[in-house]
């Protein structure tokens, strides 16, 4: 049986205040929290918004863990209010800290015969079809087309993300994209001029959320600055892949 979270009535005096929107605890709040921390001094009270409701149950477990007292959480109408105690074990909270700056995502892709290949991620596994393809209908979506798709569902989440830590309620958003490839005959083996990747990308975020444009607008321009695959596409991550015969 699960322990049940002390319920309180009225706020704890916070030394500091963290919203972490509809992060659950295994997607980025807890180093959201961690970074919060570093605002607080030991004994002092951190108090963490969230209206995702896993969080009333994973956030003790954690307190528990990081020596960082629970004190207790409170329902209001925009979010639930969580009171956390900040511990001494600061040791222990760069360690964690550098750890989540270290940490490296990882993939295995294997050939399933004929045009598709099979791409493995923690506990997901998908089909892949060939780099660019032309045809109408293929076992599986093409390379670039996911690597479009990566782009539009890193934009779209994160938007979500970083409207809901500002309590704005997003209640649509879909995105479009296109892109164009340099030479798709560099590809082919047909051309040498050029480069077979993309040379540009468009696209247009149709958001419906009860905020003022200039509003949404900011946050728009936040998502697009902090994006990760934006980020690694745009300013080039360094490339190490080499090749072993087995």
């Amino acid at each position: 049986m699960l322990e049940q979270p002390p319920q309180i009535t009225e706020d704890i005096p916070a030394s500091a205040v963290c919203d972490g929107g509809n992060l659950d605890c295994g997607s980025g709040l807890l180093l959201v929290i961690r970074k919060a921390m570093d605002a607080v001094q030991p004994g002092g009270v951190l108090e963490i918004r969230s209206t995702e409701t896993s969080v009333c149950e994973d956030l003790p477990a954690w307190c528990r863990m990081t020596r960082n007292p629970f004190l207790g959480w409170r329902k209001t109408e925009a979010s639930n209010k969580f009171f956390v105690r900040r511990g001494d074990d600061a040791a222990s909270e760069e360690k964690t800290e550098q750890a989540a700056r270290d940490f490296a995502w990882q993939t295995r892709v294997r050939w399933s015969g004929g045009p598709t290949t099979k791409v493995y991620a923690r506990n997901h596994a998908w089909e892949a079809g060939q780099p660019a393809s032309f045809d109408v209908q293929d076992a599986a979506p093409s390379a670039v087309e996911y690597l479009l798709g990566a782009v539009g569902s890193c934009l779209t989440m994160g938007f979500q993300i970083h409207a809901s830590r500002r309590g704005i309620v997003v209640e649509q958003i879909e995105m479009v994209l296109s892109g164009k490839i340099d030479n798709i005959f560099v590809f082919l083996g047909t051309e040498t001029e050029g480069h077979s990747g993309f040379k540009e990308i468009h696209g247009t975020v149709y958001v419906q959320a009860d905020a003022e444009e200039n509003v949404l607008q900011e946050i728009w321009r936040h998502t697009v600055e902090v994006s990760p695959v934006l980020n690694s596409i745009g300013r080039g991550a360094a490339m190490d892949i080499s090749m072993r015969v087995v």
